[in-house]
């Protein structure tokens, strides 16, 4: 039977922290899985564009012995009006499996829920789960575990902030999210993440309270202040946003040795200070090398079994 990642929510604890572990045996030993996925193919949709998400998925691919396809809007009939039911079923008699990187959850979803082949979320406007994959992984590697980690993302409650409660929640970490007022994530996603950290023993909390939600962080996760497509809010949001930067102070409100994320690309001046951002703290680099290493274990899961 098929198994998508479209969703976070839809995968079990266990399941999310075997793809983790898998990860750190792909990145550790990453000759040993060349051949792993030898004649597989992996068609890469982008509504939007993308510089990590392309890369790392496209490289992955290759480096487990398969072939990744970039196929833009300008590649397909979905810009043109053919229905997301037909493109996944004819996807589907090509490629072994489909990432869309894409502006609405539900065109994810309807590919995931007409193609017969694996579905991976590259990014919807609701969810970031691969982005979140990676970021746990750069948070198992610094301290040697996620369960009961104290993370808090500060900025907007967008499709990031939405994937860390998620599968933080799931993986038993402790995520406060801090916006500005009107901001919030969406009730349903805190929702999920609430009932998923009550399986596992996490926390979750959504403030406006910087110091609350700083306060015992390990790590401190931030992001673009107008996502793709928000452009024209970008001068409303700075103003909305300016006292939720990432600055050396806001660090000091975290645990002391708290690392800093960001899921790039970063703005330095608006999001985050470049005395946070470049400095000592900053994980960032090892968090986007760990986007190649978290989707190729999780190309494994879906197409070669477990490991």
């Amino acid at each position: 039977m098929k198994r998508d990642y479209v969703n976070e929510n839809d995968w079990k604890p266990a399941e999310i922290e075997a793809v983790l572990g898998l990860a750190a045996k792909v990145k550790a030993r990453p000759a040993d899985y060349r051949t792993a996925l030898a004649g597989r193919t992996l068609a890469m949709i982008f509504e939007k564009s993308s510089t990590r998400t392309r890369v790392s998925f496209e490289a992955g691919m290759w480096q487990l012995g398969g072939l990744g396809m970039f196929l833009s809007s300008r590649d397909l009939q979905l810009g043109r009006g053919e229905p997301i039911s037909d493109t996944a079923q004819v996807l589907s008699r090509y490629v072994d499996a489909i990432m869309a990187r894409v502006f609405a959850q539900a065109t994810v979803d309807g590919l995931a829920r007409h193609a017969s082949v694996p579905v991976i979320n590259g990014l919807s406007d609701l969810l970031h789960p691969c982005q979140a994959l990676a970021d746990f992984q750069t948070v198992r590697e610094r301290f040697g575990g996620v369960k009961g980690f104290p993370l808090c993302y500060v900025g907007d409650g967008n499709n990031v902030a939405h994937s860390l409660l998620v599968t933080g929640a799931k993986l038993g970490a402790k995520v406060a999210v801090v916006t500005p007022p009107g901001f919030e994530p969406k009730a349903e996603v805190l929702a999920w993440a609430r009932e998923a950290a009550a399986e596992t023993g996490g926390a979750v909390l959504a403030t406006q309270s910087l110091e609350e939600g700083l306060a015992g962080a390990r790590a401190v996760y931030t992001d673009v202040w107008a996502s793709m497509g928000q452009e024209a809010e970008s001068a409303e949001r700075a103003r909305k946003f300016e006292r939720y930067r990432v600055t050396a102070r806001v660090m000091g409100m975290a645990e002391k040795g708290a690392i800093f994320l960001h899921c790039l690309p970063a703005h330095r001046g608006e999001e985050v200070d470049e005395v946070v951002i470049d400095g000592p703290a900053s994980a960032v680099f090892d968090q986007a090398e760990n986007r190649l290493h978290a989707q190729k274990a999780l190309l494994l899961s879906l197409l070669a079994g477990p490991a």
